[in-house]
């Protein structure tokens, strides 16, 4: 019998069940506020904030929220500025009491919370620390980025590595990419050869888009 047909299945029966047996199309994304096709793969996103989720959006919505200034109401617009501090006092040993058991984290002001979120990317996903509030705010305090913060859309990114520690102001929805790569390339204990290869690759980029952060007196270090 040939796979996905019924036994005895003739003719026009037969062809009927190749709809449910043939390939599907991938369903085209949307806009999750007017419903239109996003045709760029490169396209906006919305903070959902009722739901603590990310949104996909047109250009047209994304300029919309924008304009209106988007700092209240569910959705967010998701900026694109990416913030680098070469200056910051983030060290071996303020990254010690933060006890993440990997070399990437990254933090966030919840609005709907009320409080700062501390993730770092696992197998599993993103996944929250279990840290006491004071404890973030102690190894924060070492970066000026984390006052220019907009809550729910942007995120303080560190990585641990070769004995340093890098600090970066970045779009939230770029962690939850970073977050994503990293629980499809895991493995083994330690991540693996080709999920620290992408690690590597992503930090390069965002290094290549960061610019420097501005003092308060407007002029940078």
């Amino acid at each position: 019998m040939r796979a996905g047909a019924a036994p005895g299945a003739r003719g026009p029966a037969r062809r009927g069940l190749g709809r449910f047996t043939a390939p599907r199309e991938p369903r085209a994304e949307r806009c999750e506020l007017c419903a239109a096709p996003l045709a760029d793969a490169a396209h906006r996103h919305l903070v959902d904030t009722e739901r603590r989720a990310l949104a996909c959006a047109c250009d047209p919505c994304a300029r919309l929220l924008d304009r209106s200034g988007g700092r209240t109401g569910r959705f967010r617009t998701v900026p694109g500025r990416i913030l680098s501090d070469p200056g910051h006092r983030i060290d071996d040993q303020a990254w010690e009491r933060l006890r993440i058991p990997v070399g990437v984290a990254f933090f966030f002001r919840n609005s709907a919370l009320g409080r700062l979120v501390a993730l770092y990317p696992s197998p599993a996903g993103a996944t929250e620390s279990e840290l006491e509030p004071e404890s973030w705010q102690s190894v924060l305090g070492g970066s000026r980025l984390a006052e220019l913060l907009e809550p729910d859309v942007e995120a303080l990114l560190l990585r641990r590595h070769q004995g340093r520690v890098e600090c970066f102001l970045v779009p939230v929805d770029l962690c939850y990419e970073l977050v994503g790569r990293m629980r499809l390339r895991w493995q083994g204990f330690d991540g693996g050869a080709g999920a620290r290869a992408d690690l590597d690759a992503f930090f390069d980029r965002v290094r290549d888009r960061a610019r420097e952060a501005p003092r308060p007196d407007g002029s940078r270090s």
